[in-house]
């Protein structure tokens, strides 16, 4: 082995240990006892899991889709900001819709929280989704 070749793997050890570090983002707004955690921190990568529009006290779904769409960025921004990151830090998002046709509205709330620079985006319909949920929405932030 050449003298290089020996640090360089060590190097290459420390980094795969310190990005296999992980950190749960559990907001205390969210209810104790859900099967996932609402974000995961990879060194300076983000994962929020999929969030959908009912209220975080009483599980309801607005009766507005806009209203719905809105409820779910706002659970997205507090898992976001107890990460201390925001919308301008998301790199990618998925979002899940259970009607198509919806699809203009939930964009017109969706430019209101990602203004300039916008993550990479996913749009599918979906059959259904948990509860009564018409969009779930995922995103990815980074540092």
């Amino acid at each position: 082995m050449s003298k290089l070749f020996v640090p360089l793997m060590l190097v290459a050890s420390l980094s795969i240990a310190a990005a296999a570090d992980k950190t749960i983002i559990y907001p205390p707004e969210f209810r104790e006892g859900m099967p996932f955690s609402p974000g995961v921190l990879i060194g300076d990568t983000l994962h929020c899991a999929g969030q959908t529009g009912s209220d975080l006290k009483t599980g309801e779904y607005p009766a507005e889709f806009e209203q719905e769409v809105h409820q779910t960025f706002k659970r997205i921004g507090i898992i976001l900001k107890a990460a201390g990151y925001d919308y301008s830090d998301a790199v990618d998002v998925k979002v899940y819709l259970t009607d198509i046709s919806t699809f203009q509205e939930m964009n017109s709330v969706y430019t209101q929280y990602f203004k300039k620079d916008r993550p990479a985006r996913t749009t599918v319909a979906v059959a259904s989704l948990v509860g009564k949920a018409r969009i779930e929405i995922t995103v990815t932030a980074r540092k």
